[in-house]
């Protein structure tokens, strides 16, 4: 199983970003998607799931700004980002509850840099 990411790169603070995640290989059903993202010399912090029912979640830092989506069938998960500003600048990676091969497990993107200049 893989999670690829893309979608990133440099904007202008309040411009948009949409982040895309596709994952690929042996799966025979996926649960939560989520995004997370890691801000230079800080902690990697999650910013929004969705289940696979539909149903959303967000950090507080980006409540209102960024939406997160899904294909099930395209077995996709998006990340809308607007309004971005400089302390939206971080790597993002995406993460899905996969099963596969007769087992759950929690896989990991490779990571899509967004830079938001000032």
């Amino acid at each position: 199983v893989q999670l690829q990411a893309s979608g990133g790169g440099l904007v202008q603070a309040g411009g948009s970003l949409r982040l895309s995640c596709v994952a690929s290989g042996s799966i025979s059903s996926i649960n939560a998607m989520r995004w997370y993202r890691q801000a230079p010399g800080k902690q990697r912090e999650l910013v929004a799931t969705i289940t696979s029912g539909g149903r959303t979640n967000s950090a507080d830092s980006v409540k209102g700004r960024f939406t997160i989506s899904r294909d099930n069938a395209k077995k996709s998960v998006f990340l809308q980002m607007d309004e971005l500003k400089p302390e939206d600048t971080a790597v993002y990676y995406c993460n899905a509850d996969i099963y596969s091969d007769s087992r759950w497990g929690t896989y990991w993107g490779q990571g899509t840099l967004v830079t938001v200049s000032s």
